[in-house]
């Protein structure tokens, strides 16, 4: 079970913890330099990638500890 302060992934119905951070923006409502972000665990990293990526939405695929790295030095 996971603690409240763990990342979990953002599938549906995924109670599993996120290890990795899928940057994206929808070009038509958001400025280019804007990142919208979902979580995903190993198991749904890459439909969720399909899902953005067939949309144009997504941008990059990073690790969560990475992507915590770089949130903290901003």
């Amino acid at each position: 079970m996971n603690d409240e302060a763990t990342p979990i992934c953002s599938a549906k119905g995924c109670r599993a913890a996120a290890v990795w951070v899928l940057a994206w923006n929808n070009p038509k409502i958001h400025t280019p330099e804007r990142r919208k972000t979902w979580l995903a665990c190993e198991e749904h990293r890459e439909h969720l990638s399909k899902f953005l990526g067939v949309r144009g939405f997504l941008k990059e695929v990073v690790a969560l500890e990475e992507w915590e790295k770089t949130v903290g030095e901003g």
